[in-house]
């Protein structure tokens, strides 16, 4: 159950962080900071990444995503001392976690776009299970300059984060903020 829990707090600020995109795309004063992480670039006749993701996104992300580390630092939760036990200054370790956290689930979500484009799947369009996994995968990869976890950890934080992926992407859907379940 402690690595049920660790797998929880450890990778939220990645789950945050993924979320961020879809919200700061609806306050108008960051519309300015609206361009395309691709810079309208096209391979082999298809958009790099696509008109959705965008460098405002990442830096946000990467924001949220330090901001969530920190917060989660202050609160304290059960076993998420886990996490940072062997840092000098577990605060700035948090934050830096966060961020990476956060930056590396949104570069994830990039590349996975761009293998999506390249194999013709349309944007916004589901591609199972690779839509699921590309933030987990990303932020993993990320966090690992800061934190090394054992083969079980990375195998329970998948496990437990594509579960929410599931579950939070089915609840968008019935509450018609999705238009496809996964």
């Amino acid at each position: 159950m402690e690595t049920f829990w660790l797998a929880i707090w450890f990778f939220l600020p990645a789950g945050i962080a993924n979320a961020t995109p879809v919200f700061v795309n609806k306050i108008p004063v960051l519309n300015r900071w609206k361009t395309p992480l691709d810079f309208g670039r096209t391979y082999r006749g298809k958009r790099i990444f696509g008109a959705n993701k965008s460098w405002r996104g990442v830096i946000w992300g990467a924001i949220i995503g330090g901001a969530a580390g920190w917060l989660i630092y202050q609160l304290n939760p059960p076993s998420s001392p886990l996490i940072w036990e062997d840092a000098a200054r577990p605060a700035l370790f948090m934050t830096l976690l966060g961020s990476l956290l956060g930056t590396g689930a949104l570069l994830g979500d990039a590349i996975e776009s761009f293998l999506k484009r390249q194999k013709g799947v349309p944007a916004g369009h589901s591609w199972f299970p690779f839509d699921q996994l590309d933030y987990i995968v990303g932020g993993l990869l990320m966090s690992a300059i800061l934190i090394q976890l054992t083969w079980q950890q990375y195998a329970v934080i998948t496990l437990v984060w594509f579960g929410l992926h599931l579950i939070s992407a089915y609840i968008g859907y019935r509450l018609k903020l999705k238009t496809t379940p996964i």
